[in-house]
């Protein structure tokens, strides 16, 4: 069995599903798919079904019954993962925004570097955001920014989506504890990894917003983060993160 798992959560992306499978399942690498999806009316996971045929034992389909957020979507992916043998569990969008050929690249810094934790990040050597308006890449910018005042991680790309896990990073991790489902989850993540003292790296990329399909972006997700930060440091403060 191949040591590596690409988790990617799906709503409606029935554009993208089956381009983003194929890039994905052609890497030099031999990274396995996992797709977990909400149930999409577009029938996502319909369209997914059919690719199993071709790439059997490599891509794999959890579907869920309703739109339950993108963290849960992801912990359950980490769940199915820590149950079988894969030693490199990634997140991944589907729709392009993370170009497939740098999962080589976070590979490379858990499996040959020292990271435990890779993040593709849009920040590390300046801003590499293609095709967003102004206000949102200062938005993504000054939220890291803000990540980084209240909980003294040093990490320029904390909302970021695109990322690789050793396995043990996730094993000492409690999932039942992840209680946030948009951008916060993705910064308790982070969090929960440095407070557990793993080593992190980030790997520079070039974000490219997505061509087609919808942003799945909306004002509770932007407030569950900005407010979820505070909480997550609190928790560390008293012993209960």
């Amino acid at each position: 069995m191949n040591d590596c798992i690409v988790i990617i959560p799906t709503y409606n992306e029935i554009e993208n599903i089956e381009s983003i499978i194929r890039s994905v399942l052609s890497q030099h690498i031999p990274f396995n798919v996992l797709i977990i999806d909400d149930n999409s009316p577009d029938r996502t996971a319909d369209k997914v079904v059919l690719l199993q045929a071709e790439f059997k034992d490599r891509l794999f389909l959890e579907k869920r019954e309703k739109k339950s957020g993108l963290g849960t979507a992801y912990v359950h992916g980490f769940k199915w993962s820590l149950k079988r043998d894969y030693k490199y569990i990634f997140e991944m969008d589907a729709d392009f925004s993370h170009n497939p050929k740098d999962l080589e690249k976070l590979y490379h810094a858990c499996h040959l570097g020292d990271a435990d934790l890779s993040i593709g990040s849009r920040y590390v050597t300046g801003v590499n955001v293609v095709n967003w308006p102004l206000s949102r890449v200062l938005m993504s910018y000054f939220a890291s920014v803000y990540v980084r005042l209240i909980t003294g991680m040093k990490i320029h790309d904390a909302t970021a989506g695109f990322v690789c896990y050793k396995r043990n990073v996730l094993e000492e991790i409690n999932l039942d504890k992840i209680k946030f489902v948009g951008y916060a989850f993705q910064i308790e993540m982070k969090y929960r990894t440095y407070c557990k003292k793993f080593q992190i790296v980030e790997v520079p990329i070039i974000f490219t917003d997505r061509t087609k399909g919808q942003s799945k972006m909306s004002n509770s997700i932007i407030v569950e983060a900005v407010l979820g930060v505070i909480a997550l440091r609190l928790k560390k403060l008293f012993n209960t993160l």
